[in-house]
């Protein structure tokens, strides 16, 4: 994919290097950097102009290796029985983007984060039946609070949830950010997010080395 690619690291926009806001310990974290994406893998069953939106999911091969460091490094995928067979029904989940914020209509110039409410895709069932968006088991139900949201700029973005266990403590992405209602953010409208644990055996099977 000529001319297009992935920056990593990024927290400001507006800021080609990002650094702390107390003098008496300055930090930066290292630049950002781009890596040109080699080949994107969009799912064969997606139809972008559905309004149901299933199958909204994709990947990425870049160009070369990324380089981990304290400020880039990458979110575990859920392939293990006890997150794969979970529904996360009733637990907060965090998402975060430079997408629309109340004060920002074109986006944030600075990574946004947000805890949402995973809620049963019953909930979003009931709402969404007036836009005739029938959502299937691929599909996560989230929010629905007052101002907190994702919202236009986010779509793509992680939906993370905080696993914690003996002797492990490690994010693992179990959505991805497809659509919401109009107007993000308002209270009883909760928005989807792509499954990703029904994913999983998908991903697997388009890894390379």
């Amino acid at each position: 994919m000529r001319g297009v690619s992935v920056r990593l690291g990024e927290y400001n926009l507006e800021l080609d290097l990002d650094c702390t806001s107390t003098p008496e310990y300055p930090m930066c974290a290292d630049k950002h950097i781009d890596i040109p994406i080699a080949e994107m893998v969009v799912h064969e069953h997606y139809r972008p102009f559905d309004d149901n939106q299933y199958n909204d999911i994709a990947l990425l091969r870049l160009a070369r290796d990324i380089p981990y460091t304290d400020f880039i490094k990458p979110v575990c995928l859920p392939i293990y029985p006890n997150l794969i067979n979970e529904y996360f029904v009733g637990t907060n989940a965090t998402t975060a983007g430079w997408g629309r914020t109340e004060t920002q209509r074109s986006g944030s110039s600075i990574k946004m984060k947000v805890t949402l409410p995973v809620r049963s895709n019953l909930d979003c069932k009931d709402v969404y039946a007036s836009r005739r968006v029938s959502l299937s088991t691929q599909q996560l139900c989230v929010g629905g609070e007052s101002g907190k949201d994702s919202c236009k700029g986010d779509s793509g973005g992680p939906l993370m949830h905080l696993y914690t266990a003996p002797g492990e403590i490690n994010w693992y992405i179990i959505g991805i950010v497809s659509f919401g209602p109009q107007i993000c953010g308002l209270n009883g409208w909760p928005s989807v997010y792509t499954r990703v644990t029904e994913y999983v055996p998908w991903i697997l099977q388009h890894l390379r080395p």
